[in-house]
């Protein structure tokens, strides 16, 4: 009998665990989720070489535009 419930505390401590853990990574996702759907709603560009041009080559970061760029100009 004492074996039976060390076995089912063991087993409800791993549940109890695992959906700990699991509310936790849930909640990091949701708050990444949200700050990249407030930057993409704002209007930033969130592209590699548009956030850190100097990791680029240094010509293409001289053409760096902000805001609508049209085609042709």
């Amino acid at each position: 009998m004492k074996k039976s419930y060390r076995l089912i505390g063991f087993v409800l401590l791993g549940v109890a665990a695992s959906a700990i853990t699991g509310a936790v990574c849930e909640v990091r996702r949701r708050n990444a989720m949200r700050r990249l759907l407030d930057t993409a709603n704002e209007g930033y560009e969130t592209a590699h070489d548009i956030n850190y041009p100097e990791k680029g080559s240094y010509r293409r970061a001289k053409k760096l535009r902000y805001g609508p760029v049209y085609p042709g100009m």
